[in-house]
């Protein structure tokens, strides 16, 4: 099939991972800067260091099977990917690279413990599905067709 225009696909410039670590670090500015009630629980941390550990895990095997498929692991360029991966995590989540990068942030929020920040993998999952996740889907249907359809009927967007 031939190359679409990223622009036509993908309306979000700013790589996935990089718009993570931007409302990481907005959480940590608003639970630094702003008083709010904070959630202090036994084994908090643990909560914490395993959501981000697992959402790593994740988002590691979800980069491993792109490779092994020799795809393109670029979120700005669906338009260029070369195959359809559907094995591994993809056969229970058609995002779980963002899912882990949720799992993280999600982490992140349980570690801050602050009320606010909470807020952040929620709409972290909220943009990311308007600005990258439908357009991606877009551009991934045009790619492969009736396989991406019948893909998108079996699996589901997140979990």
């Amino acid at each position: 099939m031939k190359d679409q225009p990223a622009s036509r696909h993908s309306r979000l410039l700013v790589p996935p991972p990089v718009q993570a670590l931007c409302w990481a670090l907005a959480m940590w500015a608003i639970a630094s800067t702003w008083p709010a009630p904070v959630i202090r629980l036994p084994g908090q941390a643990v909560v914490a260091l395993g959501l981000a550990g697992v959402g790593l895990a994740i988002d590691l095997a979800s980069v491993v099977r792109f490779l092994r498929s020799r795809t393109t692991v670029n979120p700005i360029r669906p338009d260029k990917a070369t195959s359809l991966v559907i094995s591994g995590l993809y056969r229970y989540s058609r995002n779980p690279m963002y899912l882990g990068m949720l799992l993280v942030l999600s982490g992140w929020a349980v570690w801050l413990g602050h009320v606010i920040a909470f807020a952040g993998p929620v709409l972290f999952a909220i943009v990311l599905t308007r600005l990258q996740i439908l357009p991606e889907e877009t551009a991934l249907e045009a790619r492969f067709g009736q396989e991406y359809r019948d893909y998108k009927a079996r699996v589901r967007r997140w979990i």
